[in-house]
């Protein structure tokens, strides 16, 4: 039996006119590790409605965070957009998801490929000071249609540097590649692109991605994970599936709302 929770919300905050990031209580029971997502939803009409989202928050957070796009006519997410500090919003205490590092083989390198909103399991996995003991580098490279898209920027540019547990690892290591495909910017294109040319590699003075280093997380639109398996595969990499460790790992269950 599913149990569901009610947590308060604490702050609400839009990025732009399509997305928004909701803070809410976190119950001392909820568990999860970085990178899982869970069942959100609000009561509607006597029913509750419930969608996946990944968890932004760490873990170690005594709060809840998730990450939304605005659909006008959405059951759920157009709901979730008026939402306001205070209001109630239902958690499922089950956790699951593949976007964990248990699930890749060991590596020198880890690649975070993500579009629009499936940014939420990796802002979880880059607070994870675990990471950085696993892998020499970690790359998190978001691509978004506007500039405005590019929700988070301050919060991986700055604010975890500057954490005292781990910043110092994460000055060392992390490594954020923004791109933009609808307007200028200083990275420009798709990571489907990008990829396949060794054009994001090559301006981060990387090798090309090889199975014999890199290790690769994708979340985000279904087209991009489509193209970039098919990419990763003609490179030799292998998914990580049923219970078997390999060099990429996709998030089937959910695609951006």
């Amino acid at each position: 039996m599913r149990v569901i929770k009610k947590e308060a919300v604490i702050s609400v905050h839009h990025w732009n006119d399509s997305l928004f990031s909701i803070r809410t209580t976190r119950n001392p029971s909820f568990r999860f590790e970085n990178g899982q997502f869970t069942l959100v939803g609000i009561e509607r009409d006597g029913r509750k409605v419930m969608r996946a989202y990944s968890m932004v928050s760490a873990n170690y957070e005594d709060h809840l965070e998730f990450f939304s796009i605005k659909v006008p006519d959405g059951p759920l997410t157009s709901q979730l957009a008026t939402i306001q500090p205070g209001d109630a919003l239902w958690v499922s205490q089950k956790t699951t998801g593949t976007l964990v590092n248990g699930h890749l083989l060991p590596g020198k390198r880890l690649y975070m490929f993500a579009t629009g909103t499936g940014l939420a399991p990796f802002l979880s996995l880059i607070k994870d000071p675990s990471i950085y003991d696993a892998y020499e580098s970690v790359i998190l490279a978001h691509c978004v249609r506007k500039v405005s898209d590019l929700a988070y920027q301050r919060e991986i540019s700055h604010v975890l540097t500057s954490n005292p547990y781990f910043g110092e690892s994460v000055k060392e290591k992390l490594i954020y590649f923004p791109t933009v495909t609808r307007e200028p910017f200083r990275n420009q294109g798709r990571l489907t692109d990008l990829l396949k040319t060794d054009q994001l590699t090559n301006t981060l003075g990387l090798p090309p991605l090889a199975p014999t280093a890199d290790r690769v997380m994708l979340c985000g639109n279904p087209e991009m994970i489509k193209e970039m398996s098919e990419q990763l595969s003609e490179r030799g990499f292998a998914e990580a599936k049923s219970g078997h460790l390999g060099h990429y790992v996709i998030e089937r269950a959910f695609v951006e709302r």
